[in-house]
Parts: structure tokens; C-alpha cells; sequence
């Protein structure tokens, strides 16, 4: 594949210092503010950064041109499986059922309910296809119902920055109230009085959520009540309401700690109390039920143990066990029921539902068929009933909706994924592996591949990898690779550390001090890919997004000759420098994650596996990688940077190519069609190189 013509960044050497040690990065102009990006009337920067960007696609376009048809094929055969009329799962909540409906051809979901029955009349609460209409990117949040049923407060992004504008609606009449809430994350919580909601505004610089604010019903913002502010830039923070109903809880969360603030949602006017005091490492979830809170916390519990408390004495004290910790099973989640307790674990790997009867009567488990799956607790808005809503999921199975009898021990399926075409489990077959790391860590892959398809060894294989913030990548199933399986792709998932398949131990042994074991993990996994002749380095594909673009850049920095071809989607690859600017938005917040670059011990960490500051003289794998102009996560100068850097280090006649979303952020294009074209173009790029191109 020929690489003439690339584009080639301007150097202008920017020299940055810390701690003694200098670095020049001769790409930090290609960084825009918000409102260079935003302006109507370009200066000459922009021009020239966006400029340089556009020429990048028109490159990415023309070397790919070859596989137009091909890419269009993909993208008919992948929104080709998704149903055009579908509907969700509908769930009760105070006297009504909630669902989204889709429309033939549209891309966004139509917010609907019914009252008291199924078999009611529909009332459609919010059409986001009306109301995208004028946006080349729309995203509709947060959809808060009023305990009165007749008022909606939702939250809308127009940019794909996760800055949203709240807007109310009156459910009765249809029409939209005059109050709108500007700058805020889009979740909004009303107080029992049906007048009154809070809601969380942003930092318009870092993003950062950092105040709480009481909006009565028909007021300008400007004359809102701020009620919470937090100062420490470490934290996230929000605010929901207790499924009881009764409590307005304030969440405040970063890396290693907790902070909860409770008041009556009967008196919004009146003073919110800290739940337990906040300590530097105590991390801690909670729910209310009657006259006590439950609360999941890591206090002497590295894996969370169950805990309860009085709803009138919160302090850490009071708490008393309800479930002690145990070594080998993560406690993840739960679920509260006026007769039963469920809890979400995890242990070898696999997550378990729990059923804890308050009767006394023996707990269960929900038993699941497939040695390999994922399942989780689903929506449950109510407290009085003996229905259990969960999703299960399998590298085969689609995404499947039940009913649990949590009495009767039997389930029914509600809704199950349909794949338009039809699909056959059967077709296709899971198998689950263990790659031992160099340190002798034992490392799971989950696989799955068209039976048919299948050769006895060394055929194509893309494995994924995350492996930050204890983010868990399960066996689940997904649509579109299909695409990949019918033309004999394997497709693997490498559950390395630093995600939280494992244990709790298993987060905290990728990240901070101990990062490389994530990079090391992935690597590993794909030398006994090819070791065990599942493949070789010419079959060998590589995929990550995010943090897990961070993974690629760091293994193919490490070991380029494993791989054929990688995709990086949004990837975090100039982690030294974003992480040492508080200006950025999430940075503060992620300190405990990845390190603050102000401690000299941490800045050398870091900079040892920064894909940016390790680009060296060598020859890389073919490379696709992916940006959102306005993504407020990952900056797009991050893969831009990356990409200008590459192309003056590596050696060989690889590919290397950029492609940028001007309109859309972290996520990509909005609608549940339009992603899908960035799919196509990875997975024509995939099959391409693998020789499947037709």
C-alpha cells in the first residue's frame, strides 16, 4: 500500500519544563480553545489548525477510496441488522410505563409512556428526532419526571461536549416552559413539591461539575440558589433521588473516595446534612430503604462488603454488616425491594445475581446457561414488587431483557435484541482462554468466531483491550461484528488489569504505580494468540478507544511487530501533558488514576509509557486512528499530535491515517445509523489488511 502523499504538521518547537526535565513538542499548536473551534470568523491559527485536520481526512478518504464499496456494504449489512421500528423494554414507574420507540430510518429514540397499563394510550414525551432536526449533533438526557407525573425536565447537547441546556416540559399540555437551565451535565432532580428541582452546573473551562443549584418553577437561572459547591477539583459530583423517594442525595465521587449529602424531598428549601464524614481512601455507594440506608463500601472490605445503617444515625460507627467481605467475590451492585435484596456480584469473573428474601427464607442465585456471559441488574423503579427487571448477554446471545420472579424463582423473557436477518447462535462458538503475564498473573480472553468459518489455526483475529478505571469489558454480544465473523475474523476481548473482571485487585494492580501491567497484560495476551498458533503477527489485529487508545498507543510503542493493523478510536495518548494542565477538562479528577505530573515521582512514571513522549525510530503496524473535534475527553490534538509524531519517527511503508469528526465528541456521531459509518471505515480498514476485503 503506498503512502505518497501524507500530510506533513509544521513543526514549531514548544518547549515545556518540569522538575528539571524538558521536553519539545514541536505539534502543541495544533491545540484550538472552545471558542476558537466555536467562532464564526476563523483567525489564522484556526484556519491553519483546521486546514491541516481537513487535509488529514481528504488523505484518509483517498487511501481508502479503494474500499468505498466495501465500506458501504459494511454499513448496510450493520444497521441493516438493527431493527427499524424497535422498541424498548418498558418499565413501571409511579403509576406509568416508560419505553423509547424508534421510527423506520430515523436515528434518535421517541420518549414515550402509558398509564397504569400497556394496553393505555401512548403519550409521547419527547420526539428527539423533532427535536434534532436543526443539529448536525443531538443528544437528549437526564429525562426527570415529576412526582405529579405533568412536568419533564430533560437535558440537550447540540456540540457533543456533554454540556448540556435543561429545558421543562409540560406533559399535560405538550408545551414547553419558558425556564432553561444553561451549562449544566443534563440531569436534573425534582423535590416533592413538584415546583422546585435541582441541578449541576459545569466549570465552562475544566467541565468539571462543581456546584449544585435549587430552581423553582418559572424563575430565571440567574436568580437560582446555589446549595452545594465543591472545592476540591478531584471530585465529581451530582444529585439523584432514592428510589424510596424520600431523600435528595448529593454524590460526591473521585477516584479513591465517596462524600453523600441527604435532605427530605419533602423540604427542598431546607439544609443538606453530610451523610458519614469524608475520608481520603473510602470509596461507598448508597441506598435507602424505610427507616435505613444499605451501603456497598471498601471500608476494610478491598472487594465491598453490605452494610446498613438507621436513617437517623449515618455515621460510619452505626454501620453494621449485612454481608461480610469476601477475598474472592467483588460486590458490585445492588437492588432494594420491600421483600427481597438483590446484590450484583462478581467472582472468576462472571457476574452473579443474588436474592435475599427479608422473610428469612433461603437466598438464591439466578441460575444462567453459558459459561461465558455477562449479565446485570436492569431498571427498577419500584419498590413494592416481587419482579426482578435484568439484561443478560453473550458473545452469542443478543442483548435479552427478563422478568424474575424473585418468589417463584422463574423468569420471562420481556424483550430480546432482534437481528433483522436472523441470527443463529449456533453458528458461532465462545471459547475462553488463559495467557499467563510475565509475572505470573493468569489473564482471561473470551473469544468468538463463525463455526463454519473456523481454520485449525493462524487465521485472523482483532482483539480488544480497555483496562482503566476498573471498567469492566464483558463477554457481550455486538450486531456489527458479525460483519467481522462472517468473513472469518475471530473476535477477542483481553480482560487485562487495571479493568475489574477479577476483583478489586485486579483494578488496583493497572493503574498508578503499577500501569505497565496493563500494557504488559495485552501484550502477553497477544504473544499466546500466536504462540498457541491461534494466529501470527500478520493476523494479529489490535482495538481500543479512549483510555484503551492509550493501551494501543503504549503496545505498539512497546511492540509493534505482534500486529498487522490497529484501530485507536479517541485515543489518550498525550497523557504527560494533559495530565499536568488543570485547564483541561477531567484531569484533576484523574489524578489518583493515572498520577499528578506536579510529583516528580509521578511525572517519571507517567512519561516512562505516554504513547506521545515514546513515539520512537521504528517500523509500526498499519494504523487508523480516530478523533472528535469537540470531544471534551480526549482533545483532538491528543491523536493529532500522535499521528504528526508518527509520521516523522517510524520507518517502512505502513499505513498511517487520521480521521476527524468535525461535528460530533467523545462518542462519536449521534443517532443509532450515522455512528455506524465509523464503524464501516474500521472494519473495511481491518478486513483490508487481513486479505477480506471483498
Amino acid at each position: 500500500m503506498k503512502t505518497r502523499g501524507e500530510p506533513r504538521a509544521q513543526k514549531a518547537p514548544k518547549e515545556l519544563e518540569a522538575h528539571g526535565d524538558k521536553r519539545t513538542d514541536n505539534y502543541y499548536w495544533l491545540r484550538l480553545s472552545d471558542k476558537q473551534k466555536t467562532s464564526e470568523s476563523h483567525d489564522e491559527q484556526t484556519e491553519r489548525v483546521l486546514g491541516y485536520l481537513r487535509e488529514e481526512n481528504d488523505y484518509t478518504k483517498a487511501v481508502l477510496a479503494h474500499s468505498d464499496e466495501l465500506q458501504e456494504k459494511l454499513y448496510g449489512e450493520i444497521v441493516g441488522r438493527i431493527k427499524q421500528d424497535d422498541e424498548t423494554a418498558p418499565y413501571p414507574s409511579n403509576d406509568y410505563w416508560y419505553y423509547q420507540r424508534y421510527l423506520p430510518e430515523h436515528e434518535h429514540p421517541i420518549h414515550c409512556r402509558k398509564k397504569f397499563t400497556l394496553r393505555a394510550p401512548e403519550e409521547i414525551m419527547l420526539d428527539a428526532n423533532e427535536r434534532s432536526k436543526d443539529s448536525e449533533y443531538y443528544d437528549a438526557t437526564g429525562l426527570a419526571v415529576s412526582s405529579s407525573n405533568d412536568l419533564m425536565a430533560f437535558g440537550e447537547d447540540t456540540a457533543g461536549r456533554r454540556i448540556y441546556t435543561i429545558r421543562i416540559k409540560n406533559l399535560s399540555t405538550g408545551a414547553l416552559m419558558t425556564d432553561v437551565l444553561e451549562n449544566t451535565t443534563g440531569n436534573a432532580v425534582w423535590a416533592n413539591d413538584n415546583k422546585t428541582l435541582f441541578y449541576t452546573a459545569k466549570h465552562p473551562e475544566t467541565l468539571l461539575s462543581e456546584r449544585v443549584y435549587r430552581h423553582i418553577l418559572g424563575t430565571d437561572q440567574d436568580t437560582d440558589t446555589l446549595v452545594y459547591t465543591e472545592e476540591d477539583t478531584s471530585y465529581y459530583i451530582g444529585i439523584y433521588k432514592s428510589k424510596s423517594r424520600k431523600y435528595l442525595i448529593i454524590w460526591n465521587s473521585s477516584t479513591l473516595s465517596n462524600d453523600y449529602w441527604l435532605l427530605s424531598a419533602d423540604d427542598p428549601t431546607g439544609d443538606f446534612r453530610q451523610f458519614s464524614p469524608r475520608e481520603d481512601v473510602h470509596e461507598y455507594s448508597l441506598e435507602h430503604y424505610h427507616d435505613r440506608f444499605y451501603i456497598i463500601t471498601n471500608w476494610d472490605s478491598r472487594n465491598f462488603r453490605l452494610m446498613e445503617t438507621d436513617e437517623s444515625d449515618t455515621a460510619k460507627s452505626s454501620w453494621r454488616d449485612v454481608i461480610p467481605h469476601r477475598a474472592d467475590v467483588l460486590l458490585e451492585e445492588m437492588e432494594v425491594f420491600d421483600d427481597f435484596l438483590v446484590i450484583q456480584e462478581r467472582k472468576a469473573g462472571l457476574i452473579q445475581l443474588r436474592v435475599l428474601p427479608r422473610n428469612g427464607n433461603a437466598e438464591h442465585y439466578i441460575d444462567f446457561d453459558e459459561p461465558s456471559y455477562v449479565a446485570r441488574i436492569s431498571v427498577n423503579k419500584e419498590l413494592d414488587t416481587k419482579l426482578l427487571r435484568f439484561a443478560y448477554s453473550s458473545l452469542t446471545t443478543p442483548w435479552s431483557y427478563f422478568d424474575y420472579d424473585m418468589e417463584n424463582r422463574e423468569k420471562v423473557l420481556v424483550k430480546r435484541q432482534e437481528v433483522v436477518g436472523g441470527h443463529k447462535p449456533e453458528r458461532y462458538e465462545c471459547e475462553r482462554f488463559v495467557a499467563q503475564a510475565r509475572d505470573g498473573a493468569d489473564i482471561p480472553i473470551s473469544s468468538v468466531y463463525r463455526k463454519d468459518l473456523h481454520r485449525d489455526s493462524r487465521g485472523p483475529i482483532l482483539l480488544y483491550g480497555y483496562g482503566s478505571y476498573g471498567f469492566s469489558i464483558d463477554a457481550a454480544f455486538r450486531s456489527d461484528v458479525l460483519s467481522l465473523l462472517d468473513r472469518g475474523f475471530h473476535f477477542a476481548i483481553a480482560h487485562i488489569r487495571g479493568g475489574q473482571e477479577m476483583g478489586r485487585e485486579w483494578y488496583e494492580n493497572g493503574k498508578m504505580f503499577k500501569k505497565w501491567n496493563t500494557f504488559y497484560d495485552y501484550i502477553d495476551c497477544a504473544r499466546f494468540l500466536i504462540e498457541q498458533s491461534h494466529t501470527t503477527p500478520d493476523g494479529l489485529f489490535a482495538m481500543g478507544g479512549s483510555a484503551g487508545g492509550l493501551l494501543m498507543g503504549a503496545v505498539i510503542n512497546e511492540n509493534p511487530e505482534l500486529f498487522a493493523g490497529v484501530v485507536a478510536k479517541v485515543p489518550f495518548v498525550d497523557v504527560l501533558t494533559t495530565m499536568s494542565d488543570p485547564s483541561i477538562p477531567l484531569t484533576t479528577n484523574e489524578y489518583k488514576e493515572w498520577g499528578n505530573p506536579a510529583n516528580r515521582e509521578e511525572y517519571d512514571y507517567i512519561k516512562s509509557y505516554s504513547p506521545y513522549d515514546n513515539v520512537k525510530h521504528q517500523k509500526y503496524p498499519n494504523l487508523l486512528v480516530s478523533a472528535g473535534l469537540f470531544d471534551s475527553q480526549v482533545q483532538y490534538w491528543e491523536p493529532a499530535k500522535w499521528v504528526a509524531k508518527l509520521r516523522e519517527y517510524r520507518t517502512g511503508e505502513n499505513l498511517l491515517l487520521l480521521n476527524i469528526n468535525m461535528e460530533a465528541g467523545h462518542g462519536g456521531a449521534s443517532g443509532r445509523f450515522k455512528r455506524h459509518r465509523e464503524t464501516a471505515l474500521d472494519f473495511a480498514f481491518l478486513l483490508a489488511l487481513a486479505g477480506l476485503g471483498d
